[in-house]
């Protein structure tokens, strides 16, 4: 008998997992949100309509079959929610975390849409695994049958991770390559412990190990080993590397010290504060925002992530430059709302000009903006405001302006490697195939910066892919 019976949202309202009060954890690193008790996460699921069209799973980039994990949920049945959640999403607790829900899975739930407040899905997707971790549910990506093939993925970030773990599962023998000493990329180094504990990376990185998967950390491509190299040493190479160069700012002033980029700030905080790891950079000063006045440039999630970041790390003062207003803002407003809880100042409608200071930065040239007629994308365009300069004290300025890919024919000496005008490699979605025999391509480096889940979707539907053009072969092979 059901414990929790469905369609309970008229009685029941939203509830998300209690959130630490701002004034303790805008000192620490820990995750904000409290882990739901199994009561409550039974009571939250239990909202869920069970809707003829579940919209939920369509806007979720993995099509996660949520109504039912909800349901399994609701009445008792976690092992089981687990087995449905992780069937289609190789790591569920960390989108669970990470994953803006709002735009994706919760802002698209019915009950939304009719008034009664979303479905907490993510709080209750991090609830089950983290609970299946607890139990012992979660096995090692070890296969019943080995096979000969051999795969050699170029990044352990999200994308080829869950490639690695499908192809692992399959009995396929898996070399990860990496340029870090850690695994998980961006998700490692970087997003803050205070949205993704790392431990909680670490583990998957663990099972992937214990199942077999073999990594190659401190690996540059084109400098250690070269692409050809790796090619050689196996059936097929997926590249995952994601896009790490950073946008860049121009204008009077902009190589001043004490103007640094988001990933080379976010990784040192990462490094020390999460691994306790020795580095130069943040004990010299240079990319630590203690006793600082610290100005972010940008919107999106990886502004927040540094903005959030310089509170803790004990500036005196963190402002945030955005040249639209908060209604046009890529970031989540979930995110917004959490920075502004913890002292972060937001300067809607401004951007920089350049920069005061005569080799140290001293102050940003802020010049007003207005929003204008919409752009192709369909949103407001930013318009200068003659004469509503200022200047905004600084001691850091942190560039959070969105990421690139890297010029990889030119770092990999591999000009057969095709790539587009914007310089990701050109590949067939959901295949993942590229020009070159053998070589295919996932992620962000595949669709320019994008979220998380979009790259461990490609990297499951990739190592779908290679599974297949490994049995065609062969049945060419036994002709």
């Amino acid at each position: 008998m059901a414990k929790q019976p469905m369609l309970k949202f008229v009685k029941i309202e939203r509830d998300m997992p209690e959130k630490r009060e701002a004034s303790v954890r805008s000192h620490d690193f820990d995750e904000i949100y409290a882990e739901f008790a199994k009561a409550k996460a039974e009571e939250q699921a239990s909202r869920c309509s069970q809707c003829g069209v579940p919209y939920c799973q369509s806007h979720c980039p993995l099509h996660n079959n949520i109504p039912d994990w909800l349901n399994l949920t609701a009445t008792g049945r976690l092992e089981e929610a687990y087995e449905i959640s992780q069937a289609t999403n190789t790591f569920p607790e960390i989108c669970g975390r990470i994953c803006p829900q709002d735009r994706l899975c919760e802002g698209n739930c019915v009950i939304e849409q009719s008034g009664h407040g979303t479905v907490t899905i993510g709080s209750v997707e991090k609830y089950i695994t983290d609970t299946a971790w607890e139990q012992g549910w979660v096995k090692p990506a070890a296969p019943a049958v080995e096979r000969s093939e051999s795969v050699g993925i170029i990044g352990a970030g999200p994308g080829g991770l869950a490639a690695a773990d499908m192809l692992r599962r399959a009995g396929v023998q898996v070399i990860v390559y990496d340029r870090y000493d850690r695994g998980g990329g961006l998700l490692t180094y970087g997003i803050p412990g205070f949205k993704l504990e790392k431990d909680v990376v670490m583990r998957r990185i663990k099972q992937l190990e214990d199942g077999g998967v073999r990594f190659v950390f401190n690996c540059n491509v084109g400098q250690d080993m070269s692409f050809d190299e790796i090619r050689d040493q196996h059936d097929a190479v997926i590249i995952a590397t994601g896009v790490y160069k950073s946008r860049d700012l121009r204008g009077p002033g902009a190589g001043a010290k004490g103007i640094v980029k988001a990933i080379d700030y976010l990784t040192a905080s990462n490094r020390t504060a999460n691994f306790g790891d020795s580095v130069p950079e943040f004990e010299s000063g240079e990319l630590n925002a203690k006793g600082k006045r610290v100005v972010v440039i940008g919107g999106g999630d990886t502004a927040m992530d540094c903005l959030r970041t310089a509170i803790r790390q004990g500036a005196e003062s963190v402002k945030c430059l955005y040249r639209r207003d908060r209604a046009n803002m890529p970031g989540s407003q979930r995110e917004t709302a959490n920075a502004e809880e913890e002292g972060v100042q937001f300067e809607w409608l401004t951007a920089p000009k350049g920069f005061k200071g005569d080799e140290t930065v001293e102050a940003v040239m802020v010049q007003k903006m207005r929003l204008g007629l919409p752009d192709a994308t369909g949103r407001q365009s930013p318009e200068l405001i003659e004469g509503a300069d200022y200047e905004e004290p600084a001691d850091l300025v942190i560039k959070a302006l969105g990421f690139e890919p890297e010029d990889l024919q030119t770092l990999w000496g591999a000009p057969e490697l095709e790539v587009t005008r914007w310089g990701t490699v050109k590949a067939e979605f959901t295949s993942g195939r590229t020009a070159l025999p053998g070589v295919y391509a996932v992620g962000d480096i595949v669709r320019g910066a994008s979220l998380v889940v979009w790259a461990i979707r490609d990297g499951r539907d990739c190592a779908e892919h290679v599974l297949k053009d490994f049995e065609k072969l062969a049945a060419i092979a036994a002709e």
